[in-house]
């Protein structure tokens, strides 16, 4: 059902192919609405028992351009999941303390332990995305044996080696790309404007990035193909329909938790045994 959404690299991931608005998993907003509802009861189930297992972390990726819902997303479709043992990492412009490491010194602060759930609000992916598009690391302090021509191809590389290093140490990276067209996003906009209660969230930064949108859907094409693994997918979502997009993100992190099929610890006898030492302690107790 999601094959349609996941890129692995076994196949080329091309932008302007990729649907915006489609809505053929789920045509009608009710009834997606009512699946999603029914997939948090069993995104909250498995949670729990990812947080009693404690064998396997999980980090869900998030990467769109402004607008694209990825704070309403992670608001609408994880609000069913226990504080304990979920958290979010929002990676906004590095600081100056983060500036003076290697550039997945952040990332790395941020991954989770076993049985966690790490929400990443953007990424280690920024640098192969806005650092491309407006070539950021050109103005960073470089040795001077650094190739700049090569410090993107580098940058892929890296991610692959990171991810693949995390699968191999019991953390899954599951990487969501909500992809909005360029005419929603403008409606978005505007609705900032005009509406009080949005204005808050308008930036004139956001409309001057529209004019590099070109080069960042080439940048997330690139950084696409150039990461996708079966160990560590891609999933491109059609973000133009948020109750859509919603959905099917919702449906990704269920079918990653399903995968890794966590259960409740199981006692063994001896321990079974020592509860009902204290069960008597504790009716004796309550007689008295």
């Amino acid at each position: 059902m999601l094959g349609k959404y996941r890129y692995d690299g076994t196949e080329p991931f091309r932008i302007k192919k990729a649907s915006t608005d489609e809505t053929s998993l789920c045509d009608d907003k009710k009834i997606a609405k009512e699946k999603m509802e029914q997939n948090e009861e069993e995104l909250d189930e498995l949670q729990q028992k990812l947080y009693a297992e404690k064998k396997e972390g999980l980090i869900v990726l998030f990467q769109a351009m402004d607008a694209a819902g990825k704070d309403g997303t992670i608001r609408h479709v994880l609000q069913c999941l226990s504080p304990h043992g979920v958290y979010e990492a929002a990676f906004k412009s590095p600081s100056s303390n983060e500036l003076a490491h290697d550039y997945l010194w952040r990332i790395v602060q941020q991954v989770p332990a076993k049985g966690e759930i790490a929400i990443f609000n953007r990424s280690h992916y920024e640098d192969v995305l806005i650092g491309k598009v407006k070539s950021l690391y050109a103005s960073q302090a470089q040795a001077r044996r650094i190739d700049l021509d090569k410090v993107i191809p580098n940058r892929y590389e890296d991610i692959r080696n990171f991810e693949k290093y995390l699968w191999n140490n019991n953390v899954r990276v599951v990487k969501i790309f909500l992809n909005i067209s360029k005419e929603e996003q403008a409606k978005r906009f505007l609705s900032r404007i005009e509406e009080p209660e949005k204005n808050w969230k308008f930036s004139s930064g956001d409309v001057e990035e529209r004019a590099y949108w070109d080069a960042y859907m080439e940048a997330f094409e690139d950084a696409i193909n150039k990461t996708a693994t079966k160990h560590s997918p891609w999933y491109v979502v059609p973000a133009d329909n948020k109750w859509y997009m919603r959905y099917v993100v919702s449906e990704i992190i269920l079918n990653e938790l399903r995968d890794m099929d966590p259960q409740y610890p199981v006692v063994t006898k001896e321990r079974l045994e020592e509860f009902a030492g204290w069960a008597e302690k504790l009716k004796a107790e309550l007689k008295k």
